[in-house]
């Protein structure tokens, strides 16, 4: 696994179309579950009570909140590129997120990226990035969608 950097506007255009590579894997853990549900507020059994959740879940295990998934996208995109020469990053938007199937305590998750488009907008570039989230030994993605990130590079 490398990180691809990238310093301009016109570096990000260039990769327009192509994969941009996959991070490294991440195990969710029940006490990153956990402190995501004291974050959130959002304590259903599924999420939190492990002894529940074996013989009354049809995953027999507890399952990492769908948010939780999208939260670390972040944390894993920084590990697929780095941009360098910023003022800001904003996210801007995700569409058609969907979430495919659950992720279990223990799992372990990477994101795959691609990027679809980059828009100039007076300096800033919108890119539009394919991102889905693969666990570990399973066909299926935790999820798939696009996000949108707003990079405003310093002048050069």
């Amino acid at each position: 696994m490398s990180t691809l950097t990238i310093g301009s506007l016109a570096e990000l255009e260039a990769h327009t179309g192509q994969e941009l590579g996959v991070s490294g894997y991440h195990t969710i853990t029940q006490a990153q579950i956990d402190q995501f549900a004291a974050a959130t507020l959002d304590f259903q059994w599924i999420h939190t009570d492990a002894a529940r959740a074996e013989t009354e879940s049809p995953f027999k295990a507890t399952i990492a909140h769908g948010y939780l998934t999208v939260a670390l996208l972040p944390y894993l995109w920084q590990q697929i590129v780095t941009i360098e020469n910023l003022k800001m990053q904003v996210n801007y938007e995700i569409e058609n997120l969907r979430f495919n199937q659950a992720v279990t305590v223990n799992s372990a998750v990477r994101l795959r990226a691609k990027m679809l488009s980059v828009t100039n907008l007076r300096g800033i570039a919108k890119t539009r990035i394919e991102v889905t989230l693969e666990i570990e030994g399973q066909k299926k993605p935790a999820y798939a969608g696009v996000v949108t990130f707003l990079y405003h590079f310093q002048e050069q």
